[in-house]
């Protein structure tokens, strides 16, 4: 059983002793001191508060919805419950409805024993590392209280799928006839969630035909839900077997996103937010930016349309503050997230498959051949296992030292960019490890640029 209590929320296996899982007491616990976090902020205090909650398709999902549901209505909030929801549109609702936070019950790619609740602030955004800091605290003290009998939150419903679609069909960079009459034919893996119920009414208004496989909405996830290339052999299979333009695969909360080509090949998840990006970036100019951890491929498109790349450390927050602070017009994450500003700022699946789409249409490519026009690198994740009674802030001291000649990056862990590619390290808050994160324009140049870290750590 695991727990894991962080600044962006709470999420642990489903089952077990308070303290050791996500138990009912835990949920309880983290719903009433968001609850409380949101009244102790000045702007609410006079105000009768709002909450939007959607979740994935998880078997325990409806047990945690409900505690969540009314330990917000115990403490006096109103909860709009949007029920099976992308991440994406809990956070583009949480704005709709004026409301002032919202909790997402989603353990995103972690597999199915798992559950969480993701915090967003009053503008759908993921709550930053201050108000975290400050409800964890919250939870230490036991610092909240619920409402009286004649305050109590009221409880309503709501469906806002087709909201975030027609959202997505406005914007300009989304060109729904070109992609009508393009005639595109794709496969969704919809990993058994909420992507079964978002993505093909997404593409059945571009007027895109949608083969879907996994798409029962129990749950039950049919292989491991990370959309990594290990974990896909049945969609890439099918893929080719429909004769496909390309394939689509998505996380259980779809704010990841993948493709794969026409010939069954994975486009890469690194690379959806360079081809989104080399798009946008043709008729917008502006910054981009992505973590410390996601491919140089981005930084070398941005440089090629004449624009600035930046770098921002790991994690949506982060990304969303350092594109708020450049104004960029496109950024997120390697993982496969897409963060457009013109919809929102989150990382949404939704709006990257139809910018997607409407890339091939302006290019007039398949799929494999847009990848052919990126520079290609090979990516390792890797770890080191340490003494526990190694300080590891000293080790990484000892790196920077070491490596005080090439371009160091101190914001979150160390990266070490090298003429032939980089190296990432973050240590882990919860275990005695150092995470690697390496890139390079081959596999060997990748091992070796990691040898030669890992060699000074060791």
């Amino acid at each position: 059983m695991a727990l894991i209590v962080s600044i962006s929320g709470i999420r642990g296996t489903i089952g077990g002793k308070p303290g050791n899982a996500l138990t009912p007491i835990e949920i309880v616990n983290f719903s009433s001191a968001y609850s409380s976090w949101l009244y102790k902020q000045e702007q609410y205090q006079t105000q009768q508060l709002s909450v939007i909650i959607g979740r994935d398709a998880r078997v325990s999902g409806p047990i945690v919805s409900q505690l969540v549901t009314n330990t917000l209505l115990a403490c006096g909030i109103n909860v709009i419950d949007l029920g099976l929801a992308t991440t994406p549109t809990v956070e583009m609702a949480v704005t709709h409805y004026k409301a002032q936070g919202g909790i997402i019950i989603t353990a995103s790619h972690n597999p199915a024993e798992w559950n969480a609740l993701k915090l967003l602030n009053s503008k759908g955004e993921f709550i930053n590392a201050a108000e975290g800091e400050l409800l964890l605290k919250m939870i230490e003290d036991s610092d909240f209280e619920y409402a009286p009998y004649h305050k109590l939150g009221e409880y309503s419903t709501a469906d806002f799928v087709q909201t975030h679609i027609e959202a997505i069909l406005k914007l300009d960079l989304v060109k729904q006839d070109e992609i009508k009459n393009r005639g595109f034919k794709v496969v969704l893996d919809a990993i058994n969630s909420v992507g079964a119920i978002s993505i093909p009414p997404l593409l059945k208004k571009l007027g895109v035909e949608c083969v879907v496989i996994n798409g029962e909405v129990n749950g039950i996830f049919a292989h491991n839900p990370e959309p990594l290339e290990k974990n896909l052999s049945e969609t890439l299979k099918a893929v080719k077997e429909h004769k496909a333009d390309f394939g689509i695969v998505v996380d259980p909360d779809v704010d990841r996103l993948a493709f794969i080509d026409e010939n069954g090949e994975m486009f890469g998840e690194e690379y959806t937010l360079v081809a989104v990006a080399d798009y946008i970036l043709g008729h917008t100019p502006g910054a981009t930016v992505s973590n410390l951890s996601s491919s140089r491929a981005l930084s070398d498109i941005t440089q090629k349309h004449g624009q600035k790349y930046f770098a921002a450390a790991v994690g949506e927050v982060n990304v969303v503050r350092q594109m708020k602070s450049v104004d960029a017009v496109i950024g997120g994450e390697g993982n496969g997230g897409i963060i457009y500003p013109p919809l929102h700022y989150g990382r949404d699946a939704l709006v990257g498959v139809a910018l997607f789409l409407s890339y091939l249409c302006e290019t007039g490519r398949k799929v494999s051949q847009l990848k052919e026009n990126y520079p290609i690198y090979v990516m390792e994740k890797t770890k080191v296992d340490l003494n526990p009674s190694i300080i590891v802030d000293d080790v990484l001291k000892i790196v920077t030292e070491k490596f005080k000649n090439e371009k160091i990056n101190i914001i979150d862990g160390v990266k070490i960019d090298f003429a032939e590619g980089w190296v990432h390290l973050r240590k882990s808050n919860t275990e005695p490890i150092i995470r690697i994160y390496a890139e390079g324009k081959t596999s060997d140049i990748t091992k070796e640029l990691v040898k030669r870290v890992t060699d000074v750590i060791l």
